[in-house]
């Protein structure tokens, strides 16, 4: 299929871009290429192959649930720009 200088016109303004003459002429090459190469493959026969998600393997990305022990309390404060007691000070969010 083969867009016309009209059609690749047409979709620019759609897409609100702006094209020079050769810059038309690219894309009308470009974009009919492109159409083309989706005609060939909706031809291809597919009835055999399965439906799937992906075309690469599944494979688990998360780690082993191993309970580990926790941060201390007392380390994470001292790193804290400001702390009073078992808590973090923050500047305040809101005005009063």
């Amino acid at each position: 299929m083969t867009l016309t200088l009209d059609e690749v016109r047409h979709i620019a303004r759609l897409a609100r871009l702006s094209l020079t003459p050769a810059e038309e002429q690219r894309f009308q090459q470009q974009l009919s290429s492109i159409l083309e190469h989706a005609a060939r493959l909706s031809g291809v026969d597919t009835t055999a192959i399965p439906p799937t998600a992906s075309v690469l393997p599944v494979q688990a990305r998360l780690r082993p649930d191993v309970p580990l022990e926790s941060a201390n309390r007392e380390r994470i404060l001292e790193n804290a720009p400001d702390a009073e007691g078992e808590l973090f000070r923050i500047p305040p969010v809101f005005d009063a």
